[in-house]
């Protein structure tokens, strides 16, 4: 199918096209301020307010916004990778529009971040923390007034900071530092002025997982609730596809476990992983208590949108997994929650499915930026603004969504897939493998142990997802993969994840 090539547009033709929407003057804002909260390997399900977490994890600064807010209970991304997933949220878009496919892979010349909108349009915009897309690179990017960022992943102690293109050196918790970071823009350098939107990205709790030195042993021998697929089972792996019990014992499997490989420390056996997540996730919860704390001491809080989200989920344990990419459940799903005064309804719980594509069209849609007609059709964004559903309207929504991952030669043990997923029904595809594809009942088997692709009964209905599946990733170009050739020395590109 041919695929239309479009020129990248310059920033200041984008700047002469948006102004042509000024802010505030001609449209009318639901909220002036944004700040959005990116953690990373955050699953859906490890917060304190979840029935599904263990009694003894806490989260009360999520749990406050959950309260006071929304929790969007079904929200997925569209790839789950680092990379690809930031881009799809900094660009609306699904992976094979913005062609950030993996975690090496540069931000294609041309591209356009929603923020550039934003700042067009007389928005501040600050960007703090993990940037990761450019591996390499943690040089200033367009569309923010300010920026602080790292190489690649950083580290979690001690982290150098690239500043408005210069680097500094701090000491201490990566997340406190970046948060301080975000909280010193707040509170001295942006113009009180104008609205601003911050994005906040943090490392944790991104693999291998290590909270802040107060908490480190925080939950050690605290009772794990291992999952049921976890065991090593005829019963859990029976339908499953080859490719999944093969995993277990490679990479990203719990009978493989090879952190710790590159840099001679202890390979960490599971219940320690299990406890190092939980007391990661509890520093970065603390770290977004700091954030609401100073929009609260600042009289902020009435009138800024918060959002919170993970940018991909993360298996513990889950078919023998400790690690994300695949279209089970636990890795496509993410935290999402959303605060607005007077917008939202405290308390409120949005049912309907939204995606990572989602966030750069609510963001504008919050503020008052839409994109000009001269620039709508050529920079498509593939989602939707879900703040309607943030404002409890009922409006016209999405039955299904699409998933999208391509393999990665240095971390081959998930292979490329597709997936539909419906309210309750699931395919998946994997391409490239001698093996069997996965339907799933969501409904009646919500921990995706038994695979229907070979039930008669089910058939017509895998035929159908099937059918609409590969006819909208054909009409989106998806079917047209950008591989890259693979470079260097294999171990050192297995250090890059």
């Amino acid at each position: 199918m041919a695929m239309l090539r479009l020129a990248p547009i310059s920033l200041t033709l984008l700047s002469v096209l948006v102004l042509n929407v000024a802010w505030a003057q001609s449209q009318k804002s639901a909220v002036q301020n944004v700040v959005f909260i990116l953690s990373d390997d955050h699953r859906y399900d490890l917060m304190g307010f979840m029935e599904e977490a263990p009694d003894w994890l806490e989260t009360p600064s999520l749990d406050r916004l959950a309260a006071e807010g929304a929790h969007l209970k079904n929200a997925f991304v569209s790839t789950s990778l680092c990379s690809p997933s930031r881009a799809s949220i900094l660009t609306g878009q699904y992976m094979h529009h913005h062609r950030v496919v993996d975690n090496q892979r540069a931000v294609p010349e041309g591209t356009v971040f929603f923020p550039s909108y934003l700042q067009a349009a007389g928005v501040q915009t600050a960007f703090v923390g993990k940037w990761h897309m450019g591996h390499d690179d943690d040089s200033p990017r367009e569309g923010f007034d300010h920026w602080v960022s790292f190489l690649g992943q950083g580290k979690y102690f001690d982290p150098t900071l690239n500043i408005n293109g210069a680097r500094r050196d701090f000491e201490g918790y990566n997340a406190d530092v970046l948060t301080g970071q975000a909280v010193e823009w707040l509170s001295e350098e942006r113009d009180e002025k104008r609205p601003f939107f911050l994005y906040l990205s943090y490392k944790a709790v991104h693999y291998p997982f290590q909270p802040a030195m107060r908490h480190a042993g925080r939950y050690h021998g605290k009772p794990i609730p291992y999952p049921e697929t976890m065991a090593n089972t005829e019963r859990n792996y029976r339908t499953a596809p080859r490719w999944v019990r093969d995993r277990r014992f490679s990479i990203h499997g719990i009978d493989h476990m090879e952190t710790g490989a590159f840099d001679n420390d202890p390979v960490p056996d599971f219940d320690d992983l299990y406890w190092d997540y939980c007391e990661a996730v509890h520093s970065v919860d603390e770290n977004v208590g700091r954030v609401l704390g100073y929009l609260d001491e600042a009289g902020l809080a009435e009138n800024t949108l918060v959002i919170y989200m993970g940018d991909n989920g993360f298996h513990l344990g889950e078919h023998g997994f400790y690690d994300k990419r695949d279209a089970y459940e636990p890795s496509i799903r993410v935290p999402m929650l959303a605060r607005a005064p007077g917008l939202i309804e405290g308390g409120s719980v949005v049912s309907p499915m939204v995606q990572n594509i989602d966030i750069a069209s609510t963001v504008m849609d919050a503020m008052g930026v839409s994109l000009p007609d001269g620039l709508a059709q050529a920079r498509q964004m593939d989602g939707k603004s879900f703040l309607p559903l943030l404002e409890g309207r009922e409006v016209p929504w999405r039955d299904h969504i699409l998933y999208e991952y391509h393999w990665e030669w240095n971390f081959p043990a998930t292979p490329t897939l597709f997936s539909i997923r419906t309210d309750r029904y699931k395919y998946v595809y994997h391409h490239g493998t001698w093996d069997i594809d996965a339907f799933y009942d969501l409904e009646e088997d919500p921990i995706e142990r038994h695979n229907l692709i070979e039930v008669p009964g089910y058939q017509k209905m895998i035929g159908q997802l099937r059918d609409q599946m590969f006819e909208e990733l054909e009409a989106s170009g998806a079917l047209d993969v950008p591989f890259r050739k693979p470079a260097g020395d294999r171990l050192d590109q297995r250090k890059l994840e």
